[in-house]
């Protein structure tokens, strides 16, 4: 492996010229610069990572703090990160953050302590107080995507919104019996504030847009799983959950269309229907979230957020406080909410070639669950494609 040494003799210049030249501090002329890169790339040199740490202070690394590792969603975000850090020479280095106590004290206590990072990304993930306290002191710029805490700046969608856009998609359609499968929490619930946690939001803006509808919002609990939300789906269909009942018989009614809090929870609604003999969307319509790729494969209307797109955001996000912003991005992230007191940045368009139908995705905050204002910047959009139709006539 080529040495520092072997760049400085190749270039004919000293090993401290090598080091400016390479890592772009201090003074060194164009046409040194490019002697030494050549030098540099003929050689097959590349620079000690430990060595440029000490050098320059800078780990060159970002921390992602994830909660699941092998979920369609976080990859695709982690993959939109890494496509903004990589070119800037960064690496990523991955904290999955467990329900472990003894594991989250070690990655709080320990790991994030050692200096191997230059900034963090949390990825929707309940912290307790005492990991945010923890953060704070690690004096690291910290950006948070979708993170159930406003302590955080972070980057959101507008989750109410979604939820309220699903059911006015299916409630234009005509339907009025629909239920949604999801989860929501309590004010009691640690390290999940109601007010930022994104499946507490979705059904909140369901019920409003059922209860502006004068319809009964009904709800099935679920975790976010294909197979979670496949067996709540065969309970509810087979009449055996979903709250409202019928007035003359006293049964559980069988909803005309269903909205999943996720793409792959829809899959598992999917799933159900075909193992009861439903036809879909003659017999039932299914509205999920997310925008996932198989999405239209099974021809699945969603409420697409564009993952990918978010991990973009949450790397310039990152790049931007570590004053390095991606190249023709701003100084400061649009999107990037700043904690409570703080002003909140404009807010971020839809990507290039979608536009966010019947104002959907619009950017900009929205009130939350306790009536205070949640920066909502990041777009998403109602992609309708054939598991919704309207209900079947009776």
């Amino acid at each position: 492996m080529a040495s520092l040494d072997d760049v400085a003799r190749a270039a004919g210049v000293s090993t401290a010229t090598v080091s400016r030249a390479l890592s772009g501090r201090g003074r060194t002329s164009e046409a040194t610069r490019q002697r030494v890169r050549a030098a540099a790339d003929a050689l097959g040199y590349v620079a000690s990572a430990t060595a440029s740490s000490l050098a320059s202070g800078r780990a060159e690394n970002i921390g992602v703090i994830v909660p699941l590792m092998d979920r369609w969603f976080f990859a695709t975000v982690l993959d939109g990160i890494a496509a903004r850090l990589a070119p800037r020479g960064y690496d990523l280095t991955l904290y999955n953050l467990t329900d472990d106590p003894a594991q989250r004290r070690r990655l709080f206590e320990t790991s994030l302590r050692r200096g191997r990072v230059d900034g963090l990304i949390v990825l929707s993930v309940a912290l307790t107080d005492d990991e945010v306290a923890a953060l704070e002191t690690l004096d690291l710029p910290v950006v948070g995507l979708g993170v159930p805490r406003g302590e955080l700046p972070a980057l959101r969608v507008d989750d109410t919104a979604v939820g309220r856009a699903a059911a006015e998609h299916l409630l234009a359609l005509g339907h009025r019996e629909i239920v949604h499968i999801g989860q929501s929490v309590g004010a009691e619930v640690a390290g999940r504030a109601p007010a930022y946690d994104i499946p507490t939001r979705r059904r909140a803006g369901f019920e409003a847009a059922m209860a502006a509808a004068d319809a009964a919002a009904r709800f099935v609990e679920s975790d976010f799983t294909v197979d979670g939300a496949r067996r709540a789906a065969v309970a509810l269909l087979r009449g055996g959950g979903g709250g409202a009942a019928d007035a003359g018989t006293g049964a559980a009614r069988r909803p005309t269309a269903i909205f999943a809090a996720s793409d792959e929870m829809a899959y598992g609604v999917l799933t159900a229907a075909r193992d009861l003999g439903l036809r879909v969307p003659e017999d039932l319509s299914v509205i999920g979230v997310d925008g996932h790729d198989l999405a239209e494969l099974f021809g699945l209307t969603t409420i697409d957020q564009f993952p990918h797109a978010q991990g973009e955001r949450a790397g310039d996000a990152i790049l931007a406080a570590l004053g390095r912003p991606a190249a023709g991005g701003p100084g400061t992230p649009a999107g990037l909410a700043a904690p409570a007191g703080l002003a909140a940045p404009t807010g971020l368009g839809a990507p290039a070639g979608l536009a966010a139908p019947g104002g959907l995705g619009a950017p900009g905050g929205s009130e939350s669950l306790d009536g205070s204002e949640v920066d909502a910047s990041l777009p998403f959009a109602l992609v309708t494609r054939g598991t919704t139709a309207p209900p079947p006539r009776s």
